[in-house]
C-alpha cells in the first residue's frame, strides 16, 4: 500500500499533535514498515588485539590518574537508563501465582521431577527465600495480617507468600520499577535498591573537588513520584561532608513513540479506533542523553550494581575506562587543532592516528585540502570508550567489524536482530564472537570548543528494526528506534576494551539475585 494523508482522521491528526509528533514523521514510519530495514554486513567479530584491547598495568595506572583529575574539575557525571519494569524479573512467579488458587510444594517437586523447568525454578526460588533482601519486608507484610512467611515455607503453601511478594496484598514488586527492588543485604540488617547503589558508585568515580556527584536517572512517568521520594528518602543515608548528589531525572519523550500497524502496514487502532503508539525503545533515550549538560558521562544500566563487598574492580576499571577517554580526546583535539593550523606535517600525523585508533581511512588519491576537511569531519565526532566482558552466554549485543557499504569498516555493538541469521556466513560470524557488551560505556560529549555535539546527527536510521507483538488478541507489528549504544550511536569514534566479567552482574531475573554476587 502507499501511505498518504487520507490514512488519518482529524481524530488523528489530533492525537498524533498531542503526541508532539507530525503527520509527516508518522507516514515516514508507516513507509519504514513497507521498506524494511537492510541487515548489518558483519566482517568479523572484535577480538582481543583486533579492536578490543587490553590495557596494561601501567596504561591503567594512568588512565586511572587522568579520570580522577577530569573528575574533580567537574567535568563528569553518570547516566543510568532506570526505566525499565520489574515485572520481567518476575515474570515466571507471575505466571505461575495466576493459573492456580493453591501452590504446594509437594505438586511443585512432582512436577519437578518430571523435568518441569518452572517448578524448579520455584522450588530454588522458596529454599532460598531467606537471603534476598526483601525476606525481612515480605515477613512483615504477612504478619500484618496474622500470617507467618517462615510457617507457611515450611508447610509448603507457597500462594500466599507469592501472593504478598508480587502483589498488593502485600509489597507488591512485580509492580514497581526494578531500581525500587531491594537487592543487596548489608551486616546492619539494611537493604540497598539499584538506586542506591548507584548513587554510592557515583560518590567514589564521578564526584568533584566539590564533593558533588551528578547523577542522572531515566525514569517512567507512572513511576515519577515513587522513584523521587525514594531517591530523596536515601540520598541523606550516603552524603556526608564529603560527598553531596545532585541528582536529575528525565522520562522517555512521547514524541519518540513510534506508530504500531497490522500485518498489512495498516495503523492499528484500538478498540476505541484510536491510533496505537508505542514507546520506541531504549534508543529513544538518545535524547535525553542529548539534552544532559554533560561533557564526560558514564552510562551503565540499572541492574548491574553490586554489593560494596565486589565494587573494588568496578571502581578501578571504570577510572580506566574514564581516563583512556580523557586521554584520547585530548589527542583527537590537539589533531584538530594542528590540522586547522595549516601545520604542513599535521596531515600525516591526524591520518596515521585516525586509522590506528578509529580505522578511519582517508585515500590516497584524495587531493589534500579534501583529506584535511575528511579527517576534521570525521575526528569532531562523540566519542565513547566501551567495556567488553567475555562472552558466556548472556543475552545481548556484541563487538564486530562492520562493513559499511562504501567498503570501509567500523566498531559496532551488534545485536542479534541486526543480523541475517539465514545467512551462513553472518550466523557463523555471529557465532563466533568472544566478548559481550554489558552496557559499560563513558562518553565525551562535547566538541574541541566544549560545544555539545547533536547526537541526533550520528544515528544510523537503518539500524531501526521492526518487531511482532500482540493486542487485545490481534497481531501488530512495532517499530523498535536504533538501540541507544547500538545504531543510535553507530556514528560515533568507538573504543573497545576488555574489562572483567567481575565488573558484570545484571539482574534479569528473580534468580539472580542469589548468584553469590549478589549475596553477603
Amino acid at each position: 500500500m502507499k501511505p498518504g494523508s487520507s490514512l488519518f482522521t482529524e481524530q488523528d491528526l489530533e492525537q498524533i499533535r498531542d503526541m508532539g509528533l507530525t503527520p509527516e514523521k508518522v507516514l515516514a514510519q508507516i513507509e519504514a514498515f513497507e521498506r524494511g530495514f537492510p541487515f548489518l554486513t558483519l566482517d568479523r567479530p572484535c577480538t582481543l588485539g583486533d579492536g578490543i584491547e587490553v590495557l596494561s598495568r601501567e596504561d591503567m595506572e594512568r588512565n586511572v590518574a587522568a579520570c580522577e583529575n577530569a573528575c574533580l574539575s567537574g567535568r563528569a557525571m553518570k547516566f543510568v537508563p532506570a526505566s525499565g519494569a520489574a515485572s520481567r524479573m518476575f515474570k515466571l512467579f507471575l505466571a505461575l501465582n495466576r493459573k492456580s488458587e493453591a501452590i504446594r510444594k509437594k505438586d511443585a517437586a512432582a512436577l519437578a521431577e518430571q523435568g518441569d523447568q518452572d517448578s524448579r525454578s520455584l522450588l530454588r526460588f522458596m529454599q532460598g527465600i531467606k537471603n534476598f533482601a526483601f525476606y525481612e519486608d515480605l515477613k512483615k507484610a504477612m504478619a500484618r495480617d496474622g500470617l507467618d512467611a517462615e510457617e507457611q515455607i515450611t508447610a509448603g503453601e507457597f500462594k500466599d507468600v507469592l501472593d504478598y511478594l508480587l502483589t498488593s496484598r502485600g509489597l507488591n514488586l512485580a509492580d514497581l520499577p526494578k531500581g525500587l527492588i531491594p537487592f543487596h543485604r548489608y551486616e546492619d540488617h539494611q537493604s540497598r535498591t539499584p538506586f542506591e547503589e548507584h548513587l554510592v558508585e557515583a560518590a567514589e568515580y564521578v564526584r568533584d573537588r566539590r564533593g558533588r556527584a551528578r547523577v542522572h536517572f531515566t525514569i517512567s512517568p507512572e513511576h515519577e513520584a515513587l522513584v523521587r521520594e525514594h531517591v530523596e528518602s536515601v540520598k541523606p543515608l550516603y552524603q556526608g561532608p564529603a560527598v553531596r548528589f545532585d541528582v536529575e531525572f528525565s522520562m522517555q519523550d512521547p514524541s519518540t513513540d513510534t506508530i504500531a500497524v497490522d500485518m498489512e502496514n495498516r495503523p492499528f487502532r484500538d478498540d476505541r479506533g484510536r491510533l496505537v503508539f508505542r514507546p520506541g525503545g531504549h534508543g529513544a533515550l538518545i535524547e535525553n542523553l542529548n539534552r544532559l549538560d554533560g561533557e564526560i558521562v558514564f552510562v551503565k544500566n540499572i541492574d548491574n550494581v553490586l554489593p560494596d563487598s565486589r565494587k573494588k574492580d568496578t571502581y578501578w576499571f571504570k577510572k580506566a575506562l574514564g581516563g583512556l577517554l580523557v586521554r584520547v580526546q585530548d589527542q583527537v583535539f590537539s589533531h584538530l587543532e594542528e590540522l586547522l593550523s595549516g601545520d604542513a606535517d599535521a596531515l600525516v600525523r591526524a591520518a596515521a592516528f585516525a586509522r590506528e585508533r578509529f580505522a578511519l581511512l582517508i585515500p590516497e588519491e584524495m587531493p589534500r585540502k579534501k583529506k584535511i576537511e575528511g579527517l576534521v569531519s570525521g575526528l569532531s565526532r562523540p566519542l565513547r570508550v566501551c567495556g567488553m566482558v567475555k562472552n558466556e552466554g548472556e543475552p545481548g549485543g556484541g563487538p564486530f567489524w562492520v562493513r559499511k557499504e562504501d567498503g570501509t569498516l567500523s566498531r559496532q555493538i551488534v545485536e542479534s536482530s541486526q543480523v541475517d541469521m539465514t545467512s551462513p556466513g553472518q550466523r557463523n560470524i555471529w557465532e563466533s564472537s568472544t566478548h559481550f557488551n554489558p552496557v559499560d560505556l563513558v562518553c565525551a560529549l562535547r566538541d574541541r570548543e566544549g560545544n555539545p555535539f547533536d547526537l541526533r546527527n550520528f544515528i544510523d536510521p537503518d539500524t531501526a528494526f521492526i518487531s511482532r507483538k500482540s493486542m487485545g488478541g490481534r497481531n501488530l507489528k512495532a517499530l523498535e528506534l536504533p538501540g541507544l549504544w547500538n545504531g543510535a550511536m553507530a556514528g560515533w569514534n568507538t573504543i573497545f576494551v576488555e574489562v572483567p566479567l567481575s565488573t558484570f552482574s545484571p539482574v534479569k531475573t528473580l534468580l539472580d539475585l542469589l548468584r553469590k554476587e549478589h549475596q553477603p
